[in-house]
């Protein structure tokens, strides 16, 4: 592996705080593009502060995010997604009372036409919402059908699709799989390694070691608002990352 290249995301000396209270200590990180970096640590050790700066949802109080060598100043969601960086998060962040499809192009919405007289191309959004998410494999009803009538692995099958959709530089995902019954996990992760083997960029937040070892390629281990080890999955095994994470062993 050319450690030397451009990292798709890189992340230095990222401080985020609260008043007092420090989210990240001074977090550095780093994600190659075409690859899935994984994000793992116990609960508060500022997995979740990370990605949320990463996307703009938390300002950073110091420290820099550089993409593809570029330094950028993420000062809200709006312009992360501008940067084509998209996120699944446990609470999915879906409308309830939409459709499967108004929910894949909700602020996206294909029209023909401009001003008052545009015409909603609702037909060509079914249909590739329904392309989309046939792609996860997954039981997912009719696009017509509204979010709030599906099970919870569906619900998290549509947040995974429409953030794949519209996430051309990176997509986190924060807990992918947690809804989903093996045989649905199963099915998502071999389309999310599908993905990065088409050149698309993740990084994965995970409680779970045995997938991060079957789907990740680098690791990055989180402690206390820091990231205190890195390794490729490659080189580690599950033992050693229990081991890091709980301070066993040391970088």
């Amino acid at each position: 592996m050319n450690e030397t290249r451009t990292p798709l995301l890189s992340v230095k000396d990222l401080k985020v705080r609260f008043g007092n209270v420090v989210a990240l200590g001074g977090a550095t990180m780093h994600a190659y593009p075409g690859e899935i970096t994984a994000i793992i640590g116990d609960n508060g050790a500022g997995k979740s502060s990370l990605t949320k700066a990463i996307l703009g949802v938390y300002a950073n109080s110091e420290g820099t995010i550089e993409i593809e060598g570029r330094e950028v100043t993420m000062s809200s969601p709006h312009v992360a997604k501008a940067m084509g960086i998209e996120a699944v998060f446990q609470d999915l962040a879906l409308f309830d009372d939409l459709t499967l499809w108004q929910n894949m192009f909700i602020n996206r919405e294909l029209k023909r036409g401009w001003g008052p007289l545009a015409i909603t191309r609702r037909a060509e959004m079914i249909s590739r919402s329904d392309e989309l998410i046939r792609k996860l494999t997954v039981n997912v009803p009719d696009a017509r059908r509204t979010v709030r009538s599906m099970s919870g692995g569906q619900r998290q099958a549509v947040a995974i699709a429409r953030a794949v959709a519209w996430g051309s530089t990176l997509v986190i995902m924060d807990e992918p799989t947690a809804a989903l019954g093996v045989r649905e996990r199963t099915e998502v992760e071999q389309t999310i390694t599908q993905l990065r083997d088409q050149g698309r960029s993740f990084i994965l937040v995970s409680h779970s070691f045995d997938q991060v070892m079957r789907v990740a390629d680098a690791v990055w281990v989180m402690r206390h608002g820091r990231a205190v080890a890195h390794r490729r999955i490659a080189d580690t095994t599950g033992e050693e990352l229990v081991g890091l994470v709980t301070g066993a062993i040391e970088k």
